[in-house]
């Protein structure tokens, strides 16, 4: 496919996902069954105009004066993929799959449109009602934290130390252009490209099939560093979803201990098998809805809460739920977080740590939670995670926002990774 049917592509997915309310993956998996010709460029090319149109909406349809998928996609084209308006004109000239030309409306606009006069919600392309968690948590830095959250992602991999060591997986994916993480210990990152450009598809590697490596963003492989699991210990993942936490916790433990990997969603776990397998872990428990955890109550020397959250940390890879959160679906998250940590807490030994993470970057999910937890149960008090990332992080530039040093949390703009929020606190003996 040439680029102007490429973008007709986009902008007929755009219409689905705006028309039907669906999620991006979605609408970009049923466009590629009912057009089987298109090879695994033209989709990758595609899903690339689509996500870059998400993930920078608000500022393009601004700059446009048009929110529709046309407008959306040729501010991609023009912004993103560097490509002018006289050249793109070029580009399309007789093609017959090209969408229509863009309006002489929008075109004008565009021209003579300064992003530095629209509204600063509009510039860090998030929802106006979000702005205030945003300033909130970072000061006068709010609008460069919340665009970096509209900039593509790398891919990120963790080496499993279990079976393989950075450097030879290193070696095994010279082709694939990996460099060590500037931050994780045993983290490879893949830049994202530009325009059409496709990320490899790892997961093909013999590599990955041997186990050698995990795909997994290098801020949750700080968090799970950060928990600092050591061998022999009694773990409980209480979130633990499709395992990657488990996993990395697993090889930090040297198979030693004992990880009980628990999720009330079997759905969510059932990939954990299969990963466990080709990882070669021996020290995790697999534990469903079903299972009776009460013989573990009270024994547990570290409880890991990787909280259900609204997910404005992962906004860079699902830019579609930026656009779909309401205030009702974080006070429904608010809720949830205040059930987990009461459930898990019980958990927890005399001594012992309770971990609260979320892939979140608002206050409200996070700091407010988590001294409001520590209100209401005298028997946990904050430590300071910060003096965790000083021990394991704390001669490289990069680092998280932090008001006490007792909280962290990681962003795009911080620490080059997604947003995660860490936090420990520990029961009082």
């Amino acid at each position: 496919m040439r680029l102007g049917g490429r973008m007709a592509a986009a902008i007929e997915v755009l219409g689905d996902i705006e028309q039907r309310k669906r999620p991006v993956s979605d609408a970009l998996k049923d466009w590629g069954l009912s057009h089987r010709f298109a090879g695994s460029g033209d989709r990758a090319a595609i899903g690339n105009l689509v996500y870059d149109a998400l993930r920078k909406k608000l500022s393009h349809a601004w700059l446009m004066d048009d929110d529709s998928p046309s407008a959306l996609v040729h501010a991609v084209i023009h912004r993103q993929w560097n490509i002018d308006p006289d050249k793109l004109r070029e580009l399309l000239a007789g093609d017959r799959f090209a969408p229509e030309p863009l309006s002489e409306k929008s075109a004008k606009a565009f021209t003579g449109r300064d992003l530095k006069k629209a509204p600063p919600h509009v510039q860090a392309d998030i929802p106006e009602w979000v702005r205030f968690a945003f300033e909130e948590n970072f000061d006068d830095e709010w609008v460069a934290e919340a665009q970096a959250l509209s900039e593509r992602p790398p891919l990120d991999l963790r080496v499993n130390t279990l079976k393989s060591s950075v450097d030879k997986v290193l070696k095994a994916l010279t082709r694939s252009g990996a460099v060590r993480t500037d931050l994780a210990r045993n983290g490879l990152r893949i830049a994202p490209g530009e325009g059409p450009a496709r990320l490899p598809n790892v997961t093909a590697e013999p590599a990955y099939q041997k186990g050698w490596f995990e795909v997994q963003d290098e801020g949750s492989q700080i968090v799970s560093d950060l928990i600092f699991a050591r061998g022999g210990e009694q773990v409980l993942d209480y979130c633990a979803g499709g395992g990657g936490k488990t996993l990395a916790l697993s090889a930090a433990m040297e198979n030693s201990g004992q990880i009980h990997a628990y999720d009330i969603d079997k759905a969510r776990l059932a990939p954990i098998f299969e990963r466990l397998k080709r990882a070669g872990t021996r020290n995790v428990q697999v534990h469903d809805a079903g299972s009776d955890l009460g013989g573990l109550a009270g024994r547990m020397d570290r409880v890991i809460i990787d909280a259900p959250c609204t997910g404005t940390g992962t906004w860079r890879r699902r830019p579609d739920t930026k656009w779909k959160l309401t205030q009702k679906n974080l006070e429904e998250r608010l809720d949830q977080q205040q059930e987990v940590l009461a459930s898990a807490a019980p958990f927890v030994r005399p001594g012992g740590f309770l971990i609260y993470i979320t892939c979140s970057v608002l206050p409200q999910e996070n700091e407010a939670q988590v001294y409001g937890f520590c209100e209401d149960n005298g028997a946990f008090e904050p430590v300071s995670a910060g003096e965790v990332w000083q021990d394991l992080f704390g001669e490289n530039p990069l680092q998280p926002w932090s008001a006490d040093m007792k909280t962290v949390t990681l962003t795009p703009a911080a620490t080059k990774t997604d947003g995660f929020f860490f936090s420990v606190l520990q029961k009082r003996q």
